[in-house]
């Protein structure tokens, strides 16, 4: 299906004519990835969400490619993951190259035993493309196309929206509103909100490219200072459709409108082929936009029953692959709480926990962000003796690997000062902290992710304590040998309480009914 050429109906909806503002539980602004996964889940955890979109088409052009293996994780437990894994890219292997000489390679998944992909490359409208069909299914979740929101008036009890609609405008009010309209997000300058950052002085060219009957592996190429384009960096990718994503350092003084033309796209991305060998094969330009960027962030990411996600509420540079992927993982810590909130089953003071986690999450991303661009683009004489001193020692000393960035890959952020864990009583090794995304691992003709489920669940090595069956929670029991049992430090015994997004929130060698049932209580903010 071509999803950049679907158009949506507008359908006039009866609040429209209603006499005061109907109200819903929740709703979502936005119908990227962000608002698509969040809309969706909530869907799914059974809270009516109403999702407005100023527009009626999905995104047009790449944007964002790289999906990371904790998002995938994710769109599994939506319900979307298979066609994206189908469609995508699969890819685990990087190369460094410094001038034209490689420098080293890199492994983001050397381990075996994980049912998802390091990352896939594929492109951002069919993302959304299969969220939104796994969302039109669901009988909870109403999509409003070119609805748009115009004003917002934030109340003790609801929010009201003002919306414009080709018949006019309307009012309608929500128990909760999540703005996830993107990095100009209308609703955080509605509010007189705003981010603050870092801009970076610098331009760069993406081309996407099709390359007729070119052979090459699916990795990730980087390139320092290469010869077909000097002092500059070059990063190289393969999409789906056989689209190769090509990102070229331009500087600050280039003009954006003449980088965006045929002539001056060609010539540079044949470079890139000659470089590799394959500059006989003929290239068509699908796509290509000329970007600067900020890392930046709102100071709260929550505004009483007003929240943000996505760009709405952080933004970083490109590199790493971190934007698209934090916002997902945005969504994802939101639905459960703003589930278990909308249905009085936790107190208000739990959706605190999302904002606390997720401006963690964003300082995080923002600090490599930061990093990797002022690596890629030094500012200095000074700063760019170093990086080239860095990248000619990383050709034999590993030491100096670890400093080389062209981005460090997006990964789940470890929320080990979260409020909602539960600190340990017990000596554990590895790296499943309170905090950690859970780690998967196969089972007996199964997957541990998938075996986790949707809500808490106790996840037990060994045979289950009697008690467990009286537990408000599904209790999952797995052998306390093999894959598993190592990645989570287990012996028998051995419990973990993972809570709905999958992090761990509290780890006993033996655990107790009373000390499982105080965490709960504390994973769902009753402290």
């Amino acid at each position: 299906m071509d999803y950049q050429s679907l158009e949506f109906e507008y359908k006039p909806s009866p609040d429209q004519r209603a006499e005061q503002p109907a109200r819903h539980p929740v709703i979502v602004v936005g119908a990227g990835p962000v608002g698509l996964s969040l809309a969706t889940d909530l869907a799914q955890r059974g809270v009516p969400v109403l999702l407005l979109d100023n527009d009626h088409r999905l995104s047009t052009g790449s944007r964002a490619i790289c999906f990371a293996k904790r998002t995938l994780e994710i769109f599994d437990r939506l319900g979307c993951c298979e066609p994206m894994i189908d469609k995508g890219v699969s890819w685990k292997l990087g190369r460094v190259y410094f001038g034209d000489e490689e420098v080293y390679q890199f492994d983001l998944l050397p381990e075996p035993g994980h049912e998802r992909p390091a990352f896939i490359n594929l492109q951002q409208y069919y993302v959304e493309g299969f969220l939104l069909e796994r969302a039109q299914g669901l009988p909870q979740l109403e999509i409003r196309w070119r609805n748009n929101v115009v004003g917002i008036e934030p109340g003790a009890d609801a929010v009201t929206l003002a919306v414009d609609t080709p018949d006019g405008p309307y009012r309608v009010k929500a128990g909760h509103v999540v703005a996830c309209d993107g990095a100009r997000s209308p609703l955080r300058a509605a509010m007189g909100l705003e981010s603050k950052g870092r801009s970076f002085r610098d331009r760069f060219l993406i081309a996407d490219v099709r390359i007729a009957g070119v052979d090459l592996p699916c990795e990730r190429r980087f390139w320092f200072d290469p010869p077909f384009h000097p002092g500059q960096s070059v990063l190289l990718h393969k999409q789906a459709d056989g689209v190769w994503r090509l990102d070229f350092q331009l500087g600050w003084g280039a003009d954006p409108e003449a980088e965006k033309q045929p002539e001056r796209i060609l010539p540079r991305v044949r470079a890139v082929l000659d470089s590799i060998g394959a500059g006989r094969h003929e290239v068509e330009i699908v796509w290509a936009s000329v970007y600067t960027f900020a890392c930046l962030r709102m100071e709260r990411f929550r505004h009483g029953r007003v929240l943000f996600a996505g760009d709405a509420a952080h933004g970083v540079s490109p590199f790493g692959a971190r934007g698209a992927n934090s916002g997902v993982q945005d969504a994802e810590n939101l639905a459960w709480k703003l589930a278990l909130v909308s249905r009085g089953e936790a107190p208000d003071a739990l959706l605190d926990s999302y904002a606390s986690e997720r401006e963690f999450a964003a300082d995080e991303n923002i600090l490599n962000s930061t990093r990797a661009t002022d690596f890629i683009t030094p500012k200095s004489e000074v700063s760019r003796l170093f990086r080239d001193a860095v990248l000619d020692l990383s050709r034999e000393h590993a030491f100096a690997r670890r400093l080389v960035n062209s981005g460090r890959l997006s990964v789940p952020a470890v929320l080990r000062d979260s409020p909602l864990n539960t600190p340990d009583a017990d000596p554990f090794d590895g790296r499943m902290v309170p905090g950690a995304a859970a780690a998967d691992a196969p089972l007996e003709g199964a997957w541990l992710l998938r075996k986790l489920g949707r809500d808490f669940t106790l996840l037990v090595f060994g045979a289950a304590p009697a008690w467990t069956r009286e537990l408000p929670l599904k209790t999952l029991c797995v052998g306390a040998e093999g894959l598993a049992a190592e990645r989570y430090d287990a012996r028998p015994g051995t419990a973990y309480l993972i809570r709905p997004d999958l992090h761990v929130a509290a780890r006993w060698r033996a655990p107790t009914e009373a000390a499982v049932r105080a965490a709960l209580a504390r994973a769902c903010g009753q402290r």
